[in-house]
């Protein structure tokens, strides 16, 4: 089993300007532009608002889809907050003498 740390792992950070956080920006406009246009169409008389819905859904799917597949190098991982009074935890030493077999197989 591999040991893994805080920096192993994605976390988003408001302050970076990596690709895939800026990313994350993007949810909110994107749904705004795509209301506007809805309604815009349904006001034209080219379709009604009900039958326009999935389009919402499809724009928030790929906007999702862009998030995740966004590259994150440059990322700079945030700095965890704890509370006024709380103990910080202390991180476990990471082991790198193992066995390789030193796992135990059950089954």
């Amino acid at each position: 089993m591999a040991d893994y740390g805080y920096e192993d792992f994605y976390v988003r950070n408001r302050a970076c300007h990596c690709l895939r956080c800026v990313s994350y920006s993007l949810m909110g406009p994107a749904v705004l532009i795509t209301i506007g246009v809805l309604f815009l169409i349904d006001h034209l008389g080219l379709l009604s608002f009900g039958r326009t819905i999935p389009i919402l859904l499809i724009v928030i799917g790929l906007v999702k889809i862009a998030q995740r597949s966004a590259p994150d190098s440059g990322h700079v991982q945030p700095v965890p907050y704890y509370p006024p009074g709380t103990q910080v935890p202390i991180a476990p030493p990471k082991v790198t003498d193992r066995a390789p077999n030193s796992e135990v197989n059950r089954g």
